[in-house]
């Protein structure tokens, strides 16, 4: 059966899967570090807020900006930090800049293998010694970035997937990797495009998402109607997946802190395939192979925010 909400439906659905806001901005405490130059980056520099009262850390949400940007000042948001207080998370807010070179729209630092990867890892560990929670320096990741920040995030499942529990692609330009290895696939993953963006970020991402959707990733595709190079829908859909994905892929909020070794595949389990051409979606039992791209939706509380994101309003 193919399913359709209407759009005013959609809205609804978008503003009440939203987490709760508090009256004013949770309280935490905040440190930042900043490591030495490495072989593809000048400067590697994080911002790390902790709720207050924080209990064991179930994981990271990491913020990684557009090129060359500071998103430090995005430990502050008000947004990532209720999200964070609710679901019993850290934050961890990047700056990374290249070193001077001649084609400065290629980003150096997103090539994460190179070091500015373990530049993040080992920035981690040192926030997790001095916030004395032991369990962040292996907690899972939960990826958001802007246009370089999403091409950071993309390079980074593609080198360490097992650390990943869910990420975000958001209007990025330029890639170093095309077809990511099956472990990196099985990452549930949001992958944003602006319809009036460059045409050759749209193809690049369009194209990206359509190798790996033919291998089986669990991954989406949103093609956001009438949206330029902008943050866009991917800040809130960004946080419905990564709440999906804590409830599926962590243990239980109760349990104790999650890692790595216990996160749960979603890769062979049910979901809902989405039709890019029509924006409907219906019920698939399993990621599969398709012939044609569609999105691959963890849920039908994701399925229903990709369908309203999708269709013009």
């Amino acid at each position: 059966m193919t399913l359709r909400l209407p759009v005013m439906a959609a809205i609804c659905f978008l503003t009440a899967a939203q987490p709760a806001m508090a009256q004013g901005a949770a309280t935490g405490t905040t440190y930042d570090d900043a490591l030495p130059p490495g072989a593809n980056f000048d400067k590697a520099e994080f911002r790390f807020w902790l709720p207050s009262g924080a209990s064991a850390v179930r994981a990271l949400v990491v913020l990684v900006p557009g090129s060359n940007g500071d998103g430090r000042p995005m430990a502050a948001d008000v947004f990532w930090q209720e999200f964070a207080a609710k679901h019993r998370l850290a934050l961890v807010a990047c700056r990374f800049t290249d070193r001077p070179h001649n084609q400065s729209f290629i980003e150096d630092y997103v090539d994460v293998s190179r070091g500015s990867g373990q530049a993040l890892l080992d920035a981690i560990a040192r926030f997790a010694a001095r916030s004395t929670h032991p369990e962040i320096a292996s907690a899972p990741l939960l990826l958001w970035g802007m246009s370089a920040g999403g091409q950071f995030n993309y390079e980074f499942v593609a080198w360490q997937p097992e650390r990943v529990a869910a990420f975000i692609v958001n209007k990025g330009g330029i890639y170093y990797s095309a077809l990511l290895p099956k472990a990196a696939r099985d990452v549930p993953g949001l992958l944003f495009a602006g319809e009036k963006d460059l045409p050759s970020r749209v193809e690049t991402i369009t194209g990206l998402f359509a190798v790996n959707r033919r291998g089986g990733a669990v991954w989406a595709l949103v093609i956001e109607p009438g949206a330029g190079h902008v943050v866009g829908q991917s800040r809130d859909l960004g946080a419905l997946l990564f709440e999906e994905a804590l409830s599926m892929r962590l243990p239980a909020a109760g349990s104790g802190a999650a890692g790595p070794a216990s996160m749960i595949s979603i890769a062979g389990g049910p979901g809902f395939a989405g039709d890019l051409a029509t924006h409907t979606y219906r019920p698939a039992s399993q990621p599969g192979t398709p012939g044609a791209p569609n999105a691959w939706l963890v849920s039908e509380r994701l399925a229903r925010a990709w369908q309203a994101a999708m269709t013009p309003k």
